[in-house]
């Protein structure tokens, strides 16, 4: 059953939001399986403590899908093949299954050639990165990926006073033989997009030097990064964020031939990606052993960095995201009221009763 939690939000239990998830997606015209893929996903992510990627993203698939931004029951479509180059269409479908499929062909590629490069072009919303490093990361590859967003620009560029590109996430995995892996998974703004959308529903500023308003003045009102009259995010890291985010577009939408952000705001809710992946074996590099040996005696230098008193001690990429999880599955996962209403509001545009949507979200069978 819904638990409450803190003021404003209530607990659902994993597997019930899942399935509640699923019958949206269901809802939508997918098939089955793709519902299951797209549930499992989003839901992951929020298990994992990335809301701005997990089922409040579900609305927006419904708007999307609505206005024909999204096609369902899309599989990925090979473009160019020769070995160890993969160029990949998307063709508009769910993210979660032809992100999917474009890593499966990646990693069986890898794992015969020792290196694949996947260039995937027009996917709806990939979701969480990290996801994709994951399913390279269980065939023992290092993986690297450049993300770009063609849909309404919300990120600055360095300098600038107005949004220009998208949050451009950058993700590498690596691999670590008998230990828990590194996934480095991050957007190229202060925050990711939908982090503001999270702080806007709970009632929450944003930090100080994450958000511009719609005149380019700094503020912390979430609003201005999720409903209009609409501001900017910042590139992190100022001139070194807006770098990467400048490589994650032009390798993530110029390169695998999806175009970049560059349209001005038309109101609609489609959301595509483009992902330039590289899949590398350490097997076929033979240094394997080596690679295993030196990455653990570098993480243990590491870990003998003296730390404050008190502090947890040197943390590792993944090392959030793994903890997370562990308590999601006993504690369920808090969702705010207004991402709550946001969902039952998408539902009914589907035919699927609030009541049906609350039932199935509450059910920890």
């Amino acid at each position: 059953m819904k638990q409450p939690a803190r003021a404003g939000t209530v607990t659902w239990p994993m597997r019930g939001l899942t399935r509640a998830i699923e019958a949206l997606v269901a809802a939508g015209g997918s098939a089955p399986e793709e519902a299951r893929l797209v549930a499992a996903n989003l839901v992951l992510a929020n298990a994992s403590g990335h809301d701005s990627h997990g089922v409040g993203m579900a609305a927006r698939y419904v708007d999307s899908l609505l206005q024909g931004g999204l096609r369902v029951n899309q599989h990925v479509q090979v473009q160019l093949d020769t070995g160890s180059l993969l160029r990949l269409d998307g063709s508009s479908g769910y993210g979660q299954v032809v992100g999917r499929e474009a890593m499966a062909l990646g990693c069986e590629r890898a794992l015969q050639q020792g290196v694949c490069v996947v260039a995937l072009a027009n996917a709806h919303h990939l979701g969480r990165i990290g996801h994709w490093a994951e399913q390279c990361l269980e065939q023992g590859l290092v993986s690297l990926h450049f993300v770009n967003v063609v849909a309404r620009p919300i990120v600055a560029p360095h300098g600038g006073l107005d949004a220009r590109t998208g949050t451009n996430p950058v993700c590498v995995g690596i691999p670590r033989a008998g230990h828990e892996p590194i996934v480095l998974d991050f957007a190229t703004s202060r925050i990711a997009q939908g982090k503001a959308r999270v702080a806007y529903h709970r009632g929450l500023p944003v930090p100080e030097g994450t958000l511009l308003d719609d005149r380019g003045a700094p503020t912390t009102e979430a609003r201005y990064g999720v409903v209009p009259p609409y501001g900017a995010l910042l590139p992190f890291g100022e001139h070194k964020g807006f770098g990467l985010s400048l490589v994650a577009e032009l390798l993530g939408g110029a390169l695998t031939g999806g175009g970049t952000c560059r349209e001005p705001d038309t109101g609609k809710r489609r959301i595509l990606n483009g992902m330039l992946s590289i899949l590398l074996d350490p097997a076929h590099l033979g240094t394997s052993t080596y690679f295993a040996a030196e990455t653990e005696a570098y993480i243990d230098w590491l870990r003998r960095s003296p730390t404050p008193a008190g502090a947890p001690g040197i943390t590792l990429a993944g090392e959030p995201e793994r903890a997370a999880r562990r308590r999601a599955a006993e504690q369920g996962i808090d969702l705010d009221e207004g991402t709550w209403q946001e969902l039952l509001n998408a539902a009914q545009k589907l035919g699927l009763s609030a009541e049906r949507v609350e039932r199935l979200a509450a059910s920890d069978i």
